[in-house]
């Protein structure tokens, strides 16, 4: 059997949850020997492949039409999709822009801020048009696993990771798993 294909990406969010993945240290190297990384956004491979993955790893909440392209293709190319931290399981801190709405958040972060000098709210295709409120991932696409935290512990990746290369879907983390920092 040849190794499992694992494809991540990140949405709206801070990337801590990649940095929590890039923790497991050590196991990694024991973890590289079933799998196999074959796309993800601290490489130059950016999208899973076309023919697929077994699992899929999105981190970072829905904040954008770009985010929500980018999960959508996610979920069409993998078997199993895995929503990491807070963000992409329910918003996290991405999500307290809906307390103001999206036009007050952009013109206070872009216009109105005390370091600001000739200020301009970006406008660019590649970045996606905003959307009134940011979710998590769930409310766009089918999420097979959560793992929240802030970032999740690596212990807690590793675990799930571990499990479904044992054939097991971690239904429930242990509770010594979670962290929040």
């Amino acid at each position: 059997m040849g190794k499992i294909k694992i494809a991540t990406d990140w949405l709206a969010g801070c990337a801590g949850c990649h940095m929590s993945l890039l923790d497991i240290d050590e196991r990694i190297v024991k973890l590289l020997e079933a799998v196999e990384f074959t796309s993800s956004p601290v490489t130059d491979l950016k999208h899973p492949p076309e023919e697929g993955v077994t699992v899929g790893i999105l981190e970072g909440a829905i904040s954008n039409t770009h985010n929500i392209e980018v999960a959508r293709q996610m979920r069409e190319r993998c078997q199993f999709l895995i929503a990491i931290g807070d963000c992409a399981t329910f918003g996290g801190i991405v999500a307290t822009r809906n307390l103001v709405g999206t036009q007050a958040a952009l013109q206070r972060a872009y216009l109105e801020s005390e370091t600001t000098v000739d200020g301009c709210i970006p406008d660019s295709p590649e970045l996606g048009v905003p959307l009134e409120t940011v979710t998590g991932v769930d409310k766009v696409v089918h999420v097979d696993l959560f793992i929240p935290g802030c970032p999740p512990s690596a212990d807690a990746l590793f675990y799930a990771l571990s499990e479904l290369l044992a054939g097991r879907v971690p239904v429930v983390l242990p509770p010594e798993l979670f962290r929040y920092d």
